[in-house]
């Protein structure tokens, strides 16, 4: 058995279940752990709190298994959490789409996992040690739980290098991957690039909010920035809108949300794709008083660390504050931030200068966050990571 110790007083947060354990927080190890190998964890006088996976080098040394002295690590544990994952997703398999996340890391109780549905395959990132350590266990879990004509993995993002890991990504059952997956979500038709798109392929936890905008695009001139695949471009147009412009900065990802308008039949002279930096392109659009009824803000996350937030939040202030501009009397935007450091209350506040700097008044009439097959679990709020806003403008 491999202990690690805590040091007096730094186990409250265990006990109210939340599944990270800080270098900070930690007295002395009592062995010699493995990247990724299961320790358990005891206070200070020497009771046991749980069991996680010790990762070597990230600040969040150990990742909890389980807080339940009885429950052991092994392949019956990840086959139990996978499928309480699904049953609380059987809405979602049985109506309105055939694409899904299954899990979602700490929130389903297993940390540093994610997989995502799409269509008849499944799509993985493994981004903690101890999630690397299992692979091979989990893998096969998932087979035994989740029928499936291929897993391929995505685990290429940056915060493997700090749980010491370097990014994978390949085949590792079943069939060879297509180039383009097809979905369907809400009776609307996507590809899906598995293998060189954003995240695993496709922004699957804006599902509820691309329908939203149905509600709001007939008939208007729409604008949709950091467009990527079309998402809520294709939601648009099949509302009947009057014009929808893309900007992104990838030529490949405005070349597939084409190729998603013409896999919907949809009016492709509706549809306007707009190549280059969203930021230099709305200032364009303000000097030339080129102005919309509905704007999408759907940036990359902007904040990587506590280090930065100041400069993001000046980002995210600016860009509103020049959507703000460009926005018709009675004009409604669909604002975001993605960035899990970002406090939901620090973004209102951020949108609602930005309106006072861009001369309107403006009403916020919705609050918005991720769909639902992105959980968040009581005991671990971070995982509240997408925020939202509605705003109409007076």
């Amino acid at each position: 058995m491999i202990k690690v110790i805590l040091k007096p007083a730094r186990e409250k947060s265990l006990l109210r279940k939340h599944p990270w354990v800080f270098s900070g927080a930690i007295e002395k190890v009592l062995g010699n752990p493995q990247n990724g190998e299961t320790v358990e964890v005891f206070s200070s006088k020497n009771i046991w709190l749980g069991r996680g996976a010790f990762s070597i080098q990230s600040q969040i040394r150990v990742r909890i298994w389980t807080f339940d002295e009885s429950e052991n690590i092994d392949i019956t544990f990840f086959e139990k959490r996978i499928k309480s994952a699904i049953d609380l997703r059987k809405s979602i398999i049985e109506k309105n789409s055939n694409s899904f996340r299954i899990l979602n890391s700490e929130s389903d109780g297993i940390p540093g996992l994610i997989f995502d549905k799409y269509n008849e395959f499944l799509v993985c990132q493994f981004l903690s040690a101890g999630a690397e350590f299992w692979k091979s266990q989990i893998i096969e879990a998932v087979k035994n739980v989740i029928p499936s004509k291929g897993i391929y993995e995505r685990s290429d993002v940056d915060v493997r290098k700090k749980e010491g890991l370097e990014p994978k990504i390949g085949n590792l059952f079943g069939e060879e991957l297509p180039d383009f997956i097809e979905i369907i979500e809400n009776g609307i038709k996507f590809f899906v690039d598995v293998k060189k798109g954003h995240k695993t392929g496709f922004y699957l936890d804006q599902r509820d909010n691309r329908k939203l905008i149905s509600e709001f695009a007939k008939e208007k001139n729409v604008l949709n920035c950091f467009s990527y695949s079309g998402g809520f471009s294709l939601y648009a147009l099949k509302s009947g809108v009057n014009s929808v412009t893309n900007i992104d900065s990838s030529s490949d990802a405005l070349k597939l949300s084409l190729k998603n308008v013409e896999l919907n039949n949809f009016p492709k002279g509706k549809n306007i794709n707009v190549e280059g930096d969203v930021f230099k392109i709305l200032r364009k659009y303000r000097d030339e008083n080129n102005l919309f009824d509905l704007i999408i803000l759907d940036p990359p996350k902007f904040i990587e660390s506590k280090a930065n937030i100041n400069k993001a939040s000046r980002g995210y202030k600016d860009i509103n504050m020049l959507a703000f501009k460009i926005l018709n009397k009675g004009g409604i935007l669909f604002t975001f931030s993605c960035s899990g450091l970002m406090d939901r209350e620090l973004f209102q506040k951020i949108v609602s200068d930005a309106a006072i700097d861009a001369g309107k008044n403006v009403k916020i009439i919705k609050w918005l966050t991720q769909s639902f097959d992105h959980p968040v679990a009581s005991n671990f709020p971070e995982g509240l990571y997408l925020k939202g806003l509605i705003c109409y403008v007076e």
